[in-house]
């Protein structure tokens, strides 16, 4: 997991005292899905969501770095058809 935090380079998560820094619950939880995602749906390459991360912080560089954590996430798992835009859209409305 080191090699997709990132831990020295432009990737890495914000962090406090060495520890992961989380300012919303909602950071924590979008960390928690993507390591459950990518070690249930992808054995654990990391590489997949590790591009789209580059890419959600590349078209958005002054995007605070969960959101665009957030939209990696939300393209990782529509783009591999685990969740549909609709249903995302519905969990977040509480409609789910």
């Amino acid at each position: 997991m080191s090699d997709l935090l990132d831990l020295d380079g432009p990737l890495s998560p914000p962090r406090r005292n060495g520890e992961l820094g989380f300012d919303e619950p909602w950071e924590g939880r979008a960390f928690g899905i993507v390591l459950a995602i990518v070690e249930s749906s992808f054995r654990g390459d990391w590489e997949l969501f590790r591009q789209l991360l580059i890419h959600a912080i590349a078209e958005q560089p002054d995007r605070p770095y969960w959101h665009s954590w957030a939209v990696a996430l939300e393209r990782l798992v529509t783009k591999n058809g685990l969740l549909s835009v609709e249903e995302i859209d519905a969990a977040a409305d509480g409609h789910a």
